[in-house]
């Protein structure tokens, strides 16, 4: 079953700036970068809206700094690594830059490098990612089809759709799913 790449249609999202937007960053999970009155009051929010308000001012104000990422915290709380992220997210002139200032910290350095590296992918598209950190992926076809199932799972016919050829080919794909 020959299914066709969908790398082409995520790539629409690119915001095709050198810079990423700081309005392609507004939706955080349920929370919204402040504009106007558009943060939804949660109860336990203030403390990550604090974070994400730190990261917005600091990426407008230094932006690209070290001393800022480390101002910001560590990553070991979840608020601190979305904090680190955006801020890197906001700063960056390109996806290694920023990925590269997400990383380079005594914190948590994996996991706000790999929510920058979201943030940045979905901002700037897979083919920002520079090819010499992709050639020795170990995997990295599989990592493609994965990424490519995931973006098209709900125009899977499957389900109610048991004999279609989608259904046959994901469920060999996809074992016990």
């Amino acid at each position: 079953h020959a299914r066709k790449s969908h790398w082409a249609t995520s790539r629409r999202c690119v915001c095709g700036r050198r810079r990423p937007d700081p309005s392609r960053l507004a939706l955080v999970g349920s929370c919204r970068l402040r504009q106007g009155n558009a943060v939804p009051p949660h109860r336990g929010h203030t403390e990550t809206l604090a974070a994400i308000e730190h990261a917005q001012a600091l990426a407008t104000t230094r932006p690209g700094q070290t001393e800022a990422v480390r101002e910001l915290g560590e990553g070991w709380v979840a608020e601190e690594a979305l904090a680190i992220s955006l801020y890197c997210a906001l700063c960056a002139e390109d996806f290694e830059s920023g990925v590269l200032l997400s990383v380079n910290h005594d914190g948590d350095s994996d996991s706000t490098g790999a929510i920058t590296g979201n943030l940045l992918g979905a901002i700037m598209g897979v083919e920002s990612i520079p090819s010499r950190w992709l050639a020795p992926l170990e995997l990295r076809d599989v990592i493609e089809a994965m990424a490519d199932d995931l973006a098209t799972v709900r125009e899977w016919r499957v389900g109610e759709y048991a004999n279609s050829p989608d259904s046959d080919f994901y469920c060999e794909r996809y074992p016990g799913a």
